[in-house]
């Protein structure tokens, strides 16, 4: 190569690296364009030798830093076997050795047990232009000829969540109380450490609430930015300063927190966290976002654009008028979208007259996703040693109340269900819309 050659690749690399994350491009030997790789989780399964080394090399690449990145052998059978009782990841990477007959039969039963939204790569040993183009018509991400070398797999991983006409692969989750005090923080955080483990998929908590907000302190964290620094410095919002300014709380669940100081106002403007959570959207499977208590331009903004709601309510009368006045307002302007998930929170207070949350849901057209019952020991404890509940005693019914809901608000199927629908063409049904 000359020295031409040289320069010329090495501007093209730097002017790479000063775009934002989310169209940076790295260039490796072989002259491929990488994309940078989101947080999401991928599971392989190989056949042989040579495609688990070059899958363990992938796991160590630093484009693949954000990804977790699980290996197994056995091909797509044991992929079947893994997702029958297993939700699946976002993306799955299957090899096949076989005719053409026999790996579409295999992919059409690996259907059946895919989420929405879950992405195929198959490596293959048929090297067929009629075979590649019926699995890309049946929906598959793409076909990978073996033998495949790293950054083929790498690169093929970034291509995927780097076309701008992809859907987002996010899912964003607002979490509102009705009334102020009735506990939709506590519900939130719960409810996303419920889901990064559930799931082992990440999971970025969201406190929206910006002077008082308490998602620092339920999972004893301080970082010196978050939020705020996000929504004050808007074009220098991309995935890269995303990543400087999270905090890591476990290895699925990261927090954007709230300054929670009163040493300045907070005063944002009906868009001010659209950039944020497209941000977010775009790199991160599933953000839950905690909603303050107040009704302002901004808050309304997110309501409106979140793809699932979640109502935390207490049983008495005032929370019932609020949820009323919520509900009515969220079917009007969003007609098309699923009701929100209801929560009723510190029921059975002693000697507190309550509305019975059935009867409670029944007035507002919905049904109540869980009772939670006041318990004022375990929840203090929690909060006080900033720790969740499932961390304290997984097996507690209010654990397994936060997992149902992380269950019914992620949009993932239920493992080993009983029944499933007919999937027609393959991995087209994995773009299917949750029910």
């Amino acid at each position: 190569m000359s020295a031409n050659q040289d320069f010329n690749d090495m501007a093209g690399y730097l002017e790479a690296a000063s775009t934002p994350f989310e169209q940076q491009q790295t260039v490796n030997e072989e002259g491929m364009q990488i994309n940078a790789i989101p947080r999401i989780t991928v599971h392989a399964f190989c056949l042989s030798d040579a495609t688990m080394r070059v899958a363990e090399a992938a796991m160590e690449d630093r484009r693949m830093a954000k990804a977790h990145l699980k290996l197994d052998s056995g091909g797509i059978p044991a992929a079947i076997s893994t997702f029958e009782q297993a939700p699946t990841p976002n993306l799955i990477i299957v090899e096949t050795i076989g005719q053409r007959e026999e790996l579409l039969t295999n992919l059409d039963h690996l259907a059946e047990f895919c989420d929405a939204g879950t992405k195929v790569i198959v490596i293959g040993d048929v090297n067929d232009v009629t075979l590649y183009r019926e699995l890309i018509a049946r929906g598959v991400s793409e076909y990978l000829i073996a033998p495949v070398s790293v950054f083929q797999l790498i690169g093929s991983v970034g291509n995927l969540y780097a076309d701008p006409e992809a859907e987002p692969l996010g899912r964003t989750i607002a979490f509102f109380g009705v009334k102020g005090g009735c506990g939709s923080s506590t519900v939130a955080h719960n409810g996303a450490w419920s889901l990064a483990r559930s799931f082992q998929t990440e999971v970025v908590v969201t406190d929206l609430d910006l002077p008082f907000g308490t998602a620092g302190l339920d999972y004893n964290q301080d970082p010196l930015q978050g939020v705020f620094e996000a929504v004050s410095s808007p074009e220098r919002l991309d995935e890269t300063y995303l990543d400087r300014i999270l905090s890591k709380c476990s290895d699925h669940l990261s927090l954007l927190a709230a300054p929670a100081t009163l040493e300045r106002t907070y005063d944002q403007n009906e868009k001010a966290f659209e950039p944020l959570l497209e941000t977010m959207r775009s790199s991160v499977p599933l953000v839950v976002l905690d909603v303050p208590h107040v009704w302002n331009a901004w808050v309304k903004d997110t309501l409106l654009s979140v793809d699932e709601i979640v109502l935390v309510a207490e049983p008495d009368l005032a929370n019932l008028r609020n949820a009323k006045n919520t509900v009515d307002m969220l079917k009007q302007l969003r007609p098309n979208d699923r009701p929100p998930h209801l929560i009723m929170n510190k029921v059975n207070v002693p000697k507190r007259p309550e509305i019975k949350p059935d009867e409670f849901a029944s007035a507002l057209g919905l049904q109540v996703q869980a009772s939670i019952p006041f318990e004022p020991q375990l929840f203090g404890t929690a909060a006080n040693n900033g720790q969740m509940i499932g961390e304290m005693d997984n097996k507690h019914a209010i654990a397994r109340m936060f997992e149902d809901l992380a269950q019914s608000v992620s949009g993932k199927a239920q493992p080993s269900r009983p029944s499933r629908s007919s999937l027609g063409g393959l991995l087209s049904k994995l773009k299917r819309k949750a029910g």
